[in-house]
């Protein structure tokens, strides 16, 4: 890594953009936003852990608000950092201080971590007010990350976006280090590591499995708060934002130095190779500095009023919308061009297929609230690069009017948290659920049809990262989050209580097996209903956390995913396998278009039809009594016609689908059609049939306690 030595005569005025440090082939162009400061010092350091810069250079030059220059000796792997001046007065919400040195918020690699052991330089005691009032003059630059300057050359190999439709997609959440860290077989050098991740043997199991696209809890640049690291905890799911632009250095086998950025790209283009895309979940809406007595790492230092939403007639304090201490000023346009500058360097110089975003009402918020027709959103929907990448949203923040599952635009998809309640609900045995149930498996029409959205605006998930595993959601009655050395306080209480279906069982054979049927039950809801669907990494085997439901601070055995318990349960691994194969293979479970509930001329049969399970239709009488926790339906799907990538012409017949939440067995008439027979292939008490049981049109079938079956028409 070469240095620069720079003397005032080196240092060019440069220009204004484009923002962050840029390598010029000849030297190094330094531009940086800040509308209120009065002056600007770029640090150039030699190593990561140094207090004392190898030259400071003051940043002359002004443009738009933009402070820049160019050092022409400057080169890639050069580590800088800033000193912004101006005033310190919080309680006018300004806080500006030259003594910390504050972090790029362009910067395309950070190297190093907050050493938070110097207490002073970057926390305050929160029961001393008197100290953040009072300007603290202690240097924090040695206790700081550094920036990093990266030579973006990349030879991508002609690499181009997948672009797989969402009605085609299954999208599988999964942690960077926790899915990679015990996988077996991988080279211990690459365990943990974007490298591990784009491992033959690992993506030889991510397309075995059939699943189409990744989305990889954050791998933005995250500092761990100073309160989880004295507790010997980290924050593992990295929802704590330093960097928009740097991939995390913690997953990096390359070196921080700039090659964590040359691996994430590696990483992408052989997980393209194998057809899978790459979904980042991203976090605008707060940052790593917390509340009014969080660190100065960075926005706070360069420009407080500009970069945050300030409490109106009281500047020293933080709008909150998240629970997480700040949100970034959304209506600001320099912090809107730097999201979006952000969205738009992933997706075009990392090639990155879509983005789920954190908490995502917050982004739409407006001094009135949620505003569906914010600046974000409208960006979004004109933005060249942006509008061909998949944008999900997590529709919802935690302050009031923030629930908006249903309400983004057209472009959008979005984690459908109706649907993870309403089918937990069902298999948990609650009474009067059916109704919801039908339109939550049928695609929410309810919720995405009245602005022209599809089903596949779904994301059906009944798990994720932040919760219960699957297995441990039907294996525990209340979490166990001891490990969070919270007093098992922290976490949400909702779902616990299970009542998995086991009445009447004294063994626990007869509990263990009751508890893996669930699995079955709600892996088979997930890839039966319409939308796209969303595993959880692990979710496919009976991963478990012990019962941890909260555990973002645990990276260690609780999270990292636990390989010898795919030769364990490889039957429900196998099941799930089946059951996305058999899902890729009919158009019909994944439908572009919303049912009509009308005859296509077909057998006299509607597109869906809702059974009684005497085998009479669904009337409306029935929806609403409490007492249902059986219900069946018929879905036509002869009428659909699909090419495959291979230019071969699927189509489809007609299946009935099965579920039963009550705790007995219920004993379900199939439809009377002419001139065939059903063949159960799917019954989740045993799992995917080696031989398919044949049912007399019109005869019952025995449904069991707490099970779903799937029938297929035959003509034969």
């Amino acid at each position: 890594m070469s240095q620069a030595v720079v003397s005032p005569n080196m240092i060019r005025p440069g220009k204004n953009s484009p923002l962050g440090a840029h390598w010029m082939g000849q030297g190094v162009n330094f531009a940086l936003f800040s509308q209120n400061a009065e002056k600007v010092e770029l640090c150039l350091f030699a190593r990561p852990e140094d207090g004392e810069p190898v030259r400071t250079v003051e940043v002359a030059h002004k443009t738009r608000n933009v402070w820049h220059c160019l050092l022409p000796d400057c080169r890639p792997g050069q580590l800088y950092g800033y000193r912004v001046y101006g005033p310190y007065d919080p309680q006018r919400g300004k806080r500006f201080n030259p003594a910390k040195l504050l972090l790029d918020p362009y910067a395309r690699a950070l190297t190093g971590k907050v050493d938070w052991s110097r207490g002073t330089a970057l926390s305050y005691d929160p029961l001393k007010l008197e100290k953040d009032l009072a300007l603290d003059r202690s240097d924090d630059a040695a206790a700081m990350p550094k920036c990093v300057v990266v030579d973006h050359r990349f030879e991508w190999d002609g690499d181009q976006p997948l672009r797989t439709p969402l009605g085609r997609s299954v999208i599988y959440e999964l942690h960077v280090k926790g899915f990679t860290k015990r996988f077996p077989g991988l080279d211990p050098k690459l365990q943990g590591s974007y490298a591990g991740l784009a491992a033959p043997e690992v993506m030889e199991y991510l397309t075995g499995l059939g699943v189409t696209a990744v989305e990889l809890l954050p791998v933005h640049e995250c500092q761990p708060e100073g309160f989880l690291l004295e507790r010997g905890l980290t924050n593992y799911w990295g929802y704590n934002t330093a960097g928009f632009f740097a991939p995390d250095g913690r997953y990096s086998s390359s070196g921080t130095l700039g090659g964590q950025v040359t691996e994430f790209k590696q990483m992408v283009k052989r997980l393209h190779r194998a057809g899978i895309e790459v979904i980042l979940d991203v976090v605008y809406n707060h940052t790593a500095e917390s509340d009014h007595l969080g660190p100065t790492l960075s926005w706070r230092g360069i420009d407080n009023e500009d970069y945050y939403w300030l409490v109106e007639g009281d500047p020293y304090h933080y709008m909150d919308f998240t629970g997480c201490g700040n949100t970034p000023r959304m209506t600001n346009p320099d912090v809107l061009k730097l999201i979006m500058d952000s969205l738009r360097y992933w997706a075009r110089e990392m090639h990155v297929d879509g983005f789920r975003f954190d908490l995502a009402s917050t982004l739409a918020r407006d001094e009135k609230g949620v505003d569906r027709l914010s600046a974000f959103l409208e960006i979004l929907h004109q933005d060249p690069v942006l509008c061909n990448v998949k944008l999900i949203a997590e529709p919802w923040d935690v302050r009031a009017g923030g629930y908006q599952v249903g309400n983004f635009p057209v472009d959008w998809s979005e984690w459908n948290g109706r649907f993870r309640d309403i089918v937990r609900r069902f298999w948990r045995g609650d009474s009067g659920q059916v109704s919801e149930l039908a339109y939550r498996i049928t695609g929410s029409s309810d919720l995405y049809c009245h602005n022209g959205r599809s089903p596949d605006a779904s994301i059906n998930f009944i798990t994720c990262h932040d919760g219960f595993t699957l297995y441990d959601l039907a294996s525990y009655d209340s979490k166990h989050n001891e490990a969070n050395l919270e007093e098992n306080r922290d976490g949400n209480d909702y779902n616990c209580s299970w009542n998995c279906g086991a009445e009447g069982e004294t063994d626990d054979r007869g509990v263990r097996q009751l508890r893996r049927r669930q699995v079955r039950n709600f892996i088979s809801t997930l890839l039966l209903a319409q939308g796209t669907p969303m595993l959880c990494a692990g979710d496919e085997f009976a991963r478990t956390q012990g019962g941890n439901n909260n555990a973002y601070c645990q990276d260690n055995e609780i999270s990292w995913v636990d390989w010898a318990l795919r030769e364990e349960n490889a039957d429900l691994l196998e099941f799930t396998r089946r059951w996305l194969e058999y899902r890729k293979k009919h158009p019909c479970l994944r439908r572009t278009r919303f049912f009509e509930g009308r005859d296509f001329g077909l057998d006299e049969l509607k597109d869906i039809t809702w059974l009684r399970p005497d085998g009479v239709e669904m009337a409306a009488g029935d929806w609403s009594e409490d007492f249902v926790r059986c219900l069946g339906f018929v879905i036509d799907g002869k009428d659909l016609r699909e090419v495959d990538q291979h230019g071969r012409v699927l189509t489809d017949g007609v299946f009935l689908i099965l579920l039963n939440a009550h705790h007995a067995a219920i004993p379900f008439t199939t439809p009377a059609l002419d001139s065939g027979r059903w063949l159960c292939l799917m019954d989740t008490t045993e799992g995917w049939l080696s031989e398919q049981r044949l049912v007399e049109p019109g005869g019952e079938y025995s449904l069991e306690g707490r099970s779903v079956a799937l029938l297929e028409w035959s003509r034969k």
